[in-house]
């Protein structure tokens, strides 16, 4: 049972459903049909700038599971959990090491014995034989990215995100977006002891309809970290986030340092079903604090004009923080740039699950599926009222044919019947697919 739940009745929620429609996509016959991306921007939802935003209008406080929790910020909310920045990691609960152990029966999980880091800092060592850059370890530290994880955006794309919130910059970072054009949402890469410590900035990012991630209760190098420990630290955090936000479990995790391996992220995967979301650029601004500072608003600001200048193939994932006003003003300095370059802008979460950033709702207003246990989220999905978006693999069809409102002989029509609903608070317009049919031309 979740920490300082009790069931409630779950109140009215106005949704917007609007009538099924139907769109035709176009492919080929054959013994080998492939996948390609979709005519257009390539994803199922409608960007900030669509002119369909101006057509809907709703109220909504945000849905929850039915689930009465105690007010963010109160003694009840703060009390029951593990001690804040423990140099040892938080104890899992027992339903979380029962999902681990079935997953390691099943070998799901490597076996290999964590790194080791010395006390002075520095990279993860492994035992002899292993080496970090084999498929079989393939440390994210070292630079190897494991099929699965997340290190680049779409081509196009820029997901703007930030590490090691909820802190008190967390203020100045939201009033610069909240006067924006848009208002433009972010994802937050939350640590489990900084919400405790900061439920108020916490409360703000969430009901501005920001995304929340994970980022573990104490930001240890995870690969150094015990199978439990892994556990204790994702999870806690998880059901933290879960019983601050009406029911809402997390979909993506980023580990601190971009310290992960082959053991660590199929535990956040097999266990919690979580993807782990790293980054192709890195600014270092959470050096601009330090004596000497290891870098300066002008060279992040020379970095990040050359990257938006560059190749927008990748896409980017720019690491960065609301640690303090000065990472904050870097990002601020870079935002201009970032609009006249030409690149669509995203919350990263959103970006990468193309509309859906909980693992048992859409986002921070739309309908929640009610959990006993966080570990149980993956398998419990999303309400059957929402419709979950195609991940940006699944996204990737495009129409085919000889014209414009033609088709060759031999090609196959894809009738499409998608689900759409409009967000109030994201000014978004998502669309989802629902039912496919298809006849041979």
């Amino acid at each position: 049972m979740l920490a300082g739940a009790t069931t409630t009745t779950l109140g009215s929620t106005l949704l917007l459903s609007l009538p099924f429609f139907s769109v035709s996509v176009l492919a080929h016959a054959g013994a080998h049909e492939s996948a390609r991306g979709l005519p257009g921007p390539g994803y199922w939802y409608q960007r900030d700038n669509h002119p369909v935003h101006d057509l809907f209008k709703r109220d909504s406080a945000g849905a929850t599971d039915g689930v009465s929790y105690p007010a963010v910020g109160s003694d009840g909310w703060s009390n029951g959990w593990p001690t804040q920045w423990s140099n040892d990691s938080p104890t899992p609960r027992a339903e979380w090491v029962t999902a681990l152990n079935a997953a390691v029966a099943r070998k799901a999980i490597p076996t290999y014995a964590p790194s080791t880091v010395n006390e002075a800092g520095g990279i993860p060592t492994y035992a002899s034989g292993l080496n970090p850059n084999d498929a079989s370890v393939c440390s994210g530290t070292y630079g190897c990215a494991i099929p699965g994880d997340v290190w680049n955006a779409p081509d196009g794309h820029i997901g703007i995100s930030f590490d090691d919130g909820p802190l008190p910059p967390t203020d100045p970072l939201l009033d610069f977006l909240d006067a924006q054009s848009g208002k433009p949402t972010v994802t937050h890469f939350f640590i489990g002891s900084n919400i405790l410590e900061q439920p108020s900035q916490f409360t703000r990012a969430f009901t501005r309809g920001d995304d929340l991630a994970v980022h573990t209760w104490t930001h240890p190098m995870m690969t150094t970290k015990s199978n439990e420990d892994v556990v204790g630290e994702i999870g806690w955090t998880m059901e933290l986030i879960h019983n601050s936000t009406g029911g809402r479990v997390p979909r993506f995790w980023r580990p601190p340092y971009g310290d992960t391996d082959t053991r660590v992220s199929a535990i956040a995967k097999e266990v919690f079903g979580l993807t782990t979301i790293v980054w192709n650029q890195d600014t270092a601004d959470w050096s601009l604090t330090d004596s000497p500072p290891g870098t300066s608003l002008s060279a992040i600001n020379s970095s990040y004009s050359g990257w938006l200048k560059g190749s927008k193939s990748p896409g980017l994932i720019v690491l960065e923080h609301e640690l303090s006003n000065d990472s904050v003003d870097a990002f601020k300095a870079a935002w201009p740039e970032i609009v006249a370059e030409g690149w669509q802008i995203s919350s990263l979460a959103t970006l990468i699950g193309n509309g859906t950033v909980y693992l048992n709702a859409l986002d921070d207003t739309a309908a929640v599926n009610p959990v006993q246990d966080v570990v149980l989220a993956a398998s419990v999905g999303l309400p059957k009222s929402s419709s979950a978006a195609p991940t940006q693999s699944g996204a990737n069809l495009q129409a085919g044919g000889t014209g414009a409102g033609t088709a060759a002989a031999g090609w196959v029509e894809y009738q499409c019947e998608a689900y759409c609903r409009w967000d109030e608070y994201r000014a978004k317009f998502f669309c989802s697919a629902n039912r496919f049919t298809k006849r041979t031309l």
